[in-house]
């Protein structure tokens, strides 16, 4: 059974910086992609930021420029620096990991930390 233990989530200031980090346990085999997802109350779920197992990384354009996702394969687990935080940054982080196996594709999602971004 697959685990995903996220934390660092808070309340912080505008301007401020917060440092996501979610843990993997569990049967993982083949992983290839780790990602950050939010969700703010009465908008979809949408996508942050994303890190292949190569090391490419890919942005929403609202936080490129603020936002550093980064990995340890080792460890398996992925982080997300986020800083030059918004009000509009608000909303509950999910991280999520993707692979495959000989017996079909994997998604994994972990249960939310909530970050709040005070004006």
């Amino acid at each position: 059974q697959v685990q995903l233990v996220e934390s660092g989530g808070g309340l912080v200031q505008a301007g401020g910086s917060l440092r996501l980090s979610c843990a993997a346990s569990g049967s993982i085999f083949n992983l290839n992609a780790m990602g950050w997802y939010r969700q703010a109350p009465g908008k979809q779920r949408e996508l942050v930021a994303g890190i292949t197992s190569g090391g490419s990384t890919n942005y929403a354009e609202s936080v490129k420029g603020r936002f550093t996702i980064s990995r340890d394969n080792a460890k398996i687990t992925v982080y997300l620096q986020m800083n030059s935080l918004k009000p509009e940054d608000t909303a509950v982080y999910y991280c999520n990991i993707r692979g495959a196996t000989m017996w079909g594709p994997y998604d994994y999602w972990g249960q939310g930390t909530q970050v709040t971004v005070s004006s």
